[in-house]
């Protein structure tokens, strides 16, 4: 069982916090299929980016189960304390460091995984974060920059003495980004030195690896982040051969309508028609791809503006579905 802070969580899977991906929508969605702790995208730590359009989207939000996570991502100990402070403010419950980000832009400004070069900023970093709110404070890092300077021990050490209550290790380098396997040896190295929960991401997109994955490096939880793109019932499948030892079988026709249609409605809804429309057609490409006949739902649906038209589509896509199985 994971335990985070005062939370504890029926299942062990987490759902990762994935920039562009991971809004109240698609939270709410990978809850419904059995992610008992899900993470907002990461929010930049400047002060005059808190209340932008974009950031707004990607707040806490009162509406979303508890506990409400949301995650930061900077470089100085005080913006990122004083983001933390507000983002309490606004309903947060626990505040997660972003120090796994490989992207050259956030790398670029020393964040994200970069900050695995400068233990002594990190240290400042939790120690800040630590002493500014009163709800549990946990970071996601990387194995170290790349394959000779492997640190994640370290980091996740100083993490513990900080204060934080959880880590969350992405079994690459941040040179490796997202390529080559993942392994897992790092996480396990550092669950057995550490005494706070250790969660593991990384290539975990099947029932049997999470089993795997969880007995061979007897970690806390599961990160689950790009396998659930397009099929959040992972989280469900995984769930019940970790109970059972069983495969589900896969969702059905009228699982895949009706997620697809609750999904789209709610990026509509969430980002207005214009910006709605065209977020919803990565995710109808994600869906697209677990589908028979998904590739000429996708080009279809790529070439609409109008949100009513989009769901018109998904409904006669699946009616022809059901019709011609």
């Amino acid at each position: 069982m994971l335990n985070i802070g005062p939370y504890t969580f029926a299942h062990n899977l987490v759902l990762a916090p994935m920039a562009g991906v991971t809004d109240a929508v698609y939270r709410k969605i990978c809850r419904t299929y059995g992610a008992d702790y899900t993470l907002s995208e990461m929010v930049a730590s400047q002060k005059q980016l808190w209340e932008s359009k974009k950031s707004s989207t990607r707040q806490a939000d009162r509406n979303d189960p508890e506990p409400r996570a949301v995650q930061l991502l900077g470089t100085n100990p005080q913006e990122l304390a004083d983001a933390a402070i507000w983002q309490q403010q606004q309903g947060a419950q626990i505040i997660d460091l972003n120090m796994g980000c490989p992207a050259k832009k956030v790398c670029s400004v020393a964040a994200g995984s970069a900050l695995m070069g400068a233990p002594d900023l990190a240290a400042d970093i939790f120690k800040a974060v630590v002493d500014a709110v009163d709800v549990p404070v946990t970071v996601k890092i990387r194995t170290g920059l790349d394959a000779e300077n492997k640190n994640a021990l370290e980091i996740a050490l100083l993490a513990q003495e900080k204060g934080l209550q959880a880590v969350t290790i992405h079994g690459r380098t941040r040179e490796d980004k997202f390529n080559g396997q993942a392994e897992y040896n790092t996480i396990r190295a550092v669950k057995q030195q550490l005494e706070i929960p250790v969660i593991a991401n990384g290539d975990i997109n099947t029932p049997e690896q999470a089993k795997f994955v969880l007995e061979y490096t007897s970690a806390d939880g599961l990160m689950i982040g790009r396998a659930s793109q397009g099929y959040p019932w992972i989280f469900r499948e995984i769930n019940h051969y970790l109970a059972t030892g069983n495969t589900l079988p896969p969702p059905t026709l009228e699982e895949f309508h009706t997620t697809i249609m609750e999904h789209t409605r709610g990026l509509h809804q969430l980002y207005g028609e214009m910006l709605g429309v065209r977020i919803a057609r990565k995710h109808i490409g994600w869906y697209s791809q677990h589908l028979k006949e998904g590739v000429t739902l996708r080009k279809s649906f790529n070439q609409l503006t109008d949100p009513l038209q989009q769901l018109k589509l998904i409904d006669r896509f699946f009616e022809a579905a059901v019709n011609n199985p």
